[in-house]
């Protein structure tokens, strides 16, 4: 398997964020069924194209941008 992030991929990212309010990358890649390793990749591209965003609250967590 290409070690390559697909827009399928990121795609069930953002579905998966719309249904929680924030969520930790080893969460999203345990409900999206892919290796931790490929979604950090996802979540890391998403985060350049402004679609998602880093918070800390202790710990660091993701959400979908308010747009």
């Amino acid at each position: 398997m290409a070690d390559e992030v697909s827009s399928e991929l990121k795609q069930k990212v953002i579905d998966y964020l719309k249904t929680v309010t924030k969520a930790k990358n080893r969460e999203v890649a345990r409900e999206v069924g892919i290796d931790k390793h490929l979604v950090d990749k996802a979540i890391a591209e998403l985060s350049k194209e402004g679609i998602i965003e880093y918070i800390y609250l202790g710990a660091s967590f993701i959400k979908l941008k308010d747009l």
